[in-house]
């Protein structure tokens, strides 16, 4: 139970700086093209510090309880959470009737990600063993 918090946690902090990386120099009017990207590569620093953690810890090779396509679909969902309130409080913009449906098609496919999904098995990434051939029992 650790593992998928630790891993949800993380993906939740990384996602703030990102999205303020990505949206928060738009309140930013006077600062110039160059000053935007700069900045925004210097706080989307702590988001890789910790949205590769992240992907080790939930990641099933490394002990974790999610495959890689199952983490992406998290960070979407994420994301979008983190955005919201992002917007709202943030930026002070209102999303339509529309964003919001949109978002939830989104967190539907979370959902179908999630439910009834076996763990993929786990791959031997060991060389093979010369003694034994393939089709021989």
């Amino acid at each position: 139970m650790l593992r998928p918090l630790a891993t949800i946690g993380l993906l939740i902090c990384s996602n703030c700086f990102m999205t303020y990386a990505w949206y928060g120099h738009l309140k930013k009017a006077a600062w110039t093209l160059p000053v935007a990207i700069l900045l925004s590569w210097c706080i989307a620093l702590p988001e890789y510090a910790l949205q590769v953690p992240a992907n080790r810890i939930g990641h099933i090779d490394h002990g974790g309880p999610f495959s890689a396509p199952q983490l992406k679909i998290i960070q979407e969902a994420i994301t979008f959470t983190v955005f919201i309130a992002f917007t709202l409080l943030i930026l002070k913009e209102r999303p339509q009737a529309r964003d919001y449906l949109a978002m939830a098609l989104i967190f539907a496919g979370v959902a179908v990600a999630m439910i009834g999904r076996a763990a993929p098995p786990t791959v031997d990434h060991r060389a093979p063993d010369p003694q034994r051939e393939v089709g021989v029992p």
